[in-house]
């Protein structure tokens, strides 16, 4: 059976589906990138701020469409997935919304905040060990096992077209802003793990803004996305590693692939030290309190890592703020 793969059409259909639950994410321009890139005045940088979510990241987006779309075939069913945290609190928000029971699978070295955020909209939270998963493979077992015993639906933080879909939102939301005010778009920076952010994303910008750079950014440390893109297929990575707990899937999707090999120009690998400076970059210039996986984005364009040249703006993903006091302080005080 051919994959269902998601198209503009479905990104315009899942918003307005989102729309009925959320208000869009802030657009934010950064002044003090402007400066610091040397940019002309012609030129303006933004952020993409998710953290404003209810859940503080874009995860909800995509579990909202799917809820939506799974909603009659749940019925009175469970939803199990698995999740490092941010999916998790978004199938939760999903699952209140709809009047739908979540189990959601997490490792239990997963932030602090992000279990108080799932749990604080009704799932249920089992745990694995993230550290031996890529030899045990747990996560998995432990999700299809509550999808045996308790006759749940499964959920795919990201390798689903309604995901994507939901995603996408996101993508629309940035060109209906951009195109409100006249601007153009020149470069497109947004964090790839699964590859549910920015292939929702991707076809959004790309249908708004033709001639946009879409780049993905990734940890060097679990960049399979830049390797899928250098061999034209997909690699999977026996252990992903980084500080970047949203960024560690083994592999980006099978739904996902073939939108980001079109759509997406290249992906850029990023130590996890500059992503540490970008968190306390971003924390320190714009007051935002951003997890790692939100920041990498910005690291890529702090470090100089891509070519900006153009005449257009660049939008940058925050994908989210869910981390822990200790651990925050901790990651900017290295830097």
């Amino acid at each position: 059976m051919p994959l269902q793969i998601a198209t503009m059409d479905d990104v315009r259909h899942a918003a307005t589906v989102i729309r009925q639950h959320i208000t869009p994410a802030p657009l934010i321009r950064s002044y003090a990138l402007e400066k610091q890139l040397e940019l002309p005045d012609s030129r303006r940088v933004w952020l993409k701020d998710y953290g404003w979510t209810p859940v503080g990241s874009f995860k909800l987006m995509g579990a909202l469409n799917w809820m939506d779309h799974h909603a009659d075939a749940v019925g009175a069913l469970p939803v199990a997935a698995h999740s490092s945290g941010n999916f998790a609190s978004g199938i939760s928000f999903a699952g209140m919304r709809y009047g739908k029971r979540v189990i959601v699978v997490m490792p239990e070295s997963a932030p602090k905040v992000k279990f108080r955020l799932t749990r604080s909209f009704g799932a249920e939270v089992r745990t694995y060990d993230i550290a031996t998963d890529h030899q045990t493979g747990e996560r998995d077992r432990l999700t299809r096992q509550i999808a045996e015993e308790e006759q749940a639906v499964q959920a795919s933080p990201y390798d689903d077209p309604h995901v994507i879909a939901g995603n996408g939102v996101g993508g629309v939301e940035i060109v209906e802003t951009l195109k409100q005010q006249g601007r153009d778009l020149s470069h497109f920076f947004c964090q790839v793990s699964g590859g549910g952010l920015m292939a929702g994303h991707a076809l959004a910008v790309a249908d708004g803004f033709p001639q946009a750079r879409i780049i993905g950014v990734e940890p060097d440390g679990a960049d399979d996305f830049r390797q899928s893109l250098q061999t034209g297929t997909r690699v999977r990575l026996d252990k992903p590693a980084s500080i970047c707990d949203g960024l560690l899937s083994y592999d980006v999707g099978e739904h996902n692939w073939p939108i980001l090999h079109q759509l997406v120009a290249e992906s850029i690998a990023v130590p996890d030290l500059e992503t540490q400076a970008a968190m306390k970059w971003l924390y320190e210039i714009h007051g935002l309190r951003v997890e790692p996986s939100g920041a990498i984005a910005t690291a890529a364009v702090l470090q100089n890592h891509a070519d900006l040249s153009g005449s257009g703006d660049i939008v940058i993903v925050v994908s989210g703020r869910n981390l822990d006091e200790d651990r925050f302080r901790e990651w900017i005080a290295n830097v």
